[in-house]
């Protein structure tokens, strides 16, 4: 693996590593069995399970506009089905596809489902606060991810009347049991339901690792990210602020110019997805090749794409440059180290087993960015080229804050504009497309702005997928149709 910059080439075998300090029963499925479940802490050893251990980075990144058809490399259907806006014909036992993360998605519903209804029929349900605000949030996530991966993208200024996905509220007590989609609007008057009756009951001290959990700062995270795409930009700030509510945003952001920069790829991948990392607000386990084959992906990240993807550091004066260490695996094969593959045998003694990926599904990072979007907005400008400074103060290499500052000017020239709320907008994008490359992150900024995406293929072919085009919206997986769901229009 080599190191892009400073002519610096560093040879690595990137290690196939095991995850310490994960609690055990992440990687069990706990004995979800009526008469072993009767305390708290049992409900809450249950909801270790309440979150979609399917993977969606591979099908999200291979979609936007961080990628680019390299010609050769590891020929994965998902990613290149992806790439080419065509139904990813895979299964729900094939890691990282669509049809696997559906099903990923209805099994935590279902899970926080039935601690819901064992909460329900206890003597003490006050004892259960905790838990039950904690199934509550993962039932709104879950749906949540669904709903903005399979169907048309929530538009705050439109009727949202196409189909959704079923929003399900009650555990599963037949095999095959017959649902509806009814409406997007629906889905996300039933998400934000949850999120506003689960977010108040939510206690750190209920868990033992609470980033493995909807801890309170993950939850006010889920809830800016929500209001955000809503555009209820006063709820985003509030959200926002709750995170830290001593507001110390900038001591919690990834250390990328200090501390990591002197960190090797392996010691990268060893720290990136901890629960030590203030950064990191909720941790899912889940089941993915992503960490194997990243840098290798046919249709992945060359070093064209990085120098498109990292262009937003151009809006910061004193001939800025990011912090953010670019490595290759081979020719034309570029990767930031940050999520890598942990091996989860089948029992103790076993010799097999399945790879998985520690993802940061909420981070300090994006709730920064959402609040920096919702104020300008607000038209609070100077709110949000502070916080842009706050983040620049992070990411730009041996940064010095009298030469490296995000000014108005700065925005206005980068951008050729005079409005400056539009022009903070577009910096948030450009800074968040470079901090969260290739975590599958971009794609919801080009659904939320609908921005048009263009691939083109190594033959010359070039596919273009405007705001409307239904190949932006997931197919629905060929066995939800057993319960009567029908499939999306492509």
């Amino acid at each position: 693996m080599t190191r892009i910059g400073f002519f610096k080439r560093i040879l690595l075998i990137v290690p196939v590593l095991t995850l310490a300090g994960c609690e055990d029963f992440l990687s069990t499925e706990p004995d979800s069995t009526r008469a072993t479940i009767n305390t708290p802490k049992q409900v809450s050893q249950l909801l270790t399970t309440a979150y979609p251990q399917g993977n969606y980075l591979v099908f999200a990144e291979s979609m936007s506009d961080n990628v680019a058809d390299k010609g050769t490399g590891e020929d994965d259907k998902t990613n290149r089905s992806s790439f080419l806006f065509e139904v990813v014909e895979a299964t729900v036992d094939e890691q990282d596809s669509p049809d696997q993360y559906w099903a990923e998605c209805y099994r935590a519903v279902s899970v926080a489902n039935e601690a819901l209804d064992i909460i329900s029929k206890v003597s003490n349900p006050d004892d259960y606060a905790a838990q039950k605000g904690e199934a509550l949030l993962a039932r709104a996530y879950a749906h949540f991810m669904l709903v903005n991966f399979y169907c048309k993208f929530f538009d705050p200024q439109q009727p949202n009347s196409d189909p959704g996905i079923p929003y399900v509220t009650e555990p599963e007590d037949i095999v095959i049991k017959k649902y509806e989609r009814k409406t997007v609007a629906y889905v996300y008057e039933m998400i934000e339901k949850d999120l506003q009756a689960g977010l108040p009951l939510i206690s750190d001290g209920a868990y033992t690792i609470p980033k493995y959990h909807f801890n309170r700062a993950a939850a006010n995270a889920f809830a800016s990210r929500f209001y955000l795409v809503k555009k209820d930009y006063a709820k985003v700030v509030q959200y926002a602020n709750a995170v830290f509510p001593g507001g110390n945003f900038g001591e919690n952001l990834r250390p990328w110019n200090t501390t990591y920069s002197s960190l090797s790829p392996a010691e990268l991948y060893n720290t990136y997805a901890r629960a030590s990392q203030n950064a990191n607000l909720l941790l899912i386990e889940t089941s993915s090749t992503f960490g194997r084959y990243v840098a290798t992906y046919r249709y992945g990240m060359n070093y064209a794409k990085w120098l498109e993807v990292s262009q937003g550091e151009g809006i910061i004066t004193g001939n800025a440059s990011w912090a953010y260490p670019l490595y290759s695996q081979g020719d034309n094969n570029y990767l930031i180290p940050k999520l890598t593959e942990y091996f989860v045998r089948e029992s103790v003694n076993a010799e097999i087993g399945l790879p998985y990926v520690m993802l940061p599904a909420f981070t300090v990072e994006e709730v920064l960015f959402n609040r920096i979007e919702a104020n300008a907005c607000l038209n609070n400008t100077a709110a949000s080229l502070a916080d842009l400074n706050v983040f620049a103060s992070k990411r730009v290499s041996n940064y010095d804050a009298s030469r490296h500052v995000v000014t108005a000017n700065s925005i206005n020239r980068f951008f050729g504009t005079t409005n400056l709320r539009n022009g903070i907008i577009n910096t948030v994008l450009l800074f968040k497309r470079a901090e969260f490359v290739q975590e599958g992150m971009r794609w919801f900024d080009i659904q939320r702005y609908n921005i048009p995406v263009e691939h083109v293929t190594r033959g010359g072919s070039v596919i273009s997928v405007p705001a409307n085009d239904p190949r932006r919206i997931l197919q629905i997986p060929q066995s939800a149709t057993l319960s009567g769901i029908a499939q999306n229009s492509r």
